[in-house]
């Protein structure tokens, strides 16, 4: 399996969780009642699997080995991965901050949570359409297959020292829990 092969399994994850954000704040906004630990959960996974595991094997990994073959990091196609990241950032802490509003009973924070959770989500899909099409695309056929043992020992570096042993198994049990928590 190729090292974009494996960020794409990752994304695959993250997109039933996109799913399940957006449907959490579409009920959110037609009234239905759906505790702020949703939110503050998915947020959770957000920081903690999307951006911890998944966003550090893009940066500190594979964007690094496409610089190296030529693909400038200050503009094109990595600049415009890592600035979504940081809006992605951005997101993530607004609704993490807007679900805690809304757990202390601050009438504004419902709708701050509905938005910034599918501003989230919109931003995520598209994102992850122009990795999975373009991106992976021009990093395989750049990066000689000679360098793809490198690149997985240091996506393994950042499952070891970014989020340590276990965590691929919380955050995957997370995304269920947080599936889970919208059935009927």
């Amino acid at each position: 399996m190729k090292a974009t092969d494996m960020l794409m399994a990752e994304h695959r994850v993250i997109e039933g969780v996109l799913d399940t954000l957006e449907q959490g704040a579409q009920k959110l906004a037609s009234g239905s009642a759906i505790q702020p630990g949703f939110f503050l959960d998915a947020a959770d996974f957000i920081r903690g699997y999307a951006d911890s595991r998944h966003h550090k094997k893009e940066e500190g990994v594979l964007f690094k080995a496409m610089v190296r073959h030529g693909f400038p990091e200050d503009q094109g196609p990595i600049a415009v991965m890592l600035a979504e990241h940081e809006q992605g950032r951005a997101f993530t802490r607004a609704l993490r901050e807007a679900a805690q509003n809304l757990q202390r009973g601050e009438p504004s924070a419902r709708e701050e949570v509905i938005m910034n959770a599918l501003a989230y989500v919109s931003l995520l899909r598209q994102h992850i359409q122009k990795e999975n099409n373009i991106l992976f695309r021009m990093a395989d056929n750049v990066i000689p297959q000679s360098e793809y043992a490198e690149i997985e020992a240091g996506f393994a570096k950042v499952e070891r020292e970014e989020i340590g042993s276990g965590a691929h198994e919380k955050y995957e049990a997370l995304a269920n829990a947080l599936s889970n928590q919208l059935q009927p």
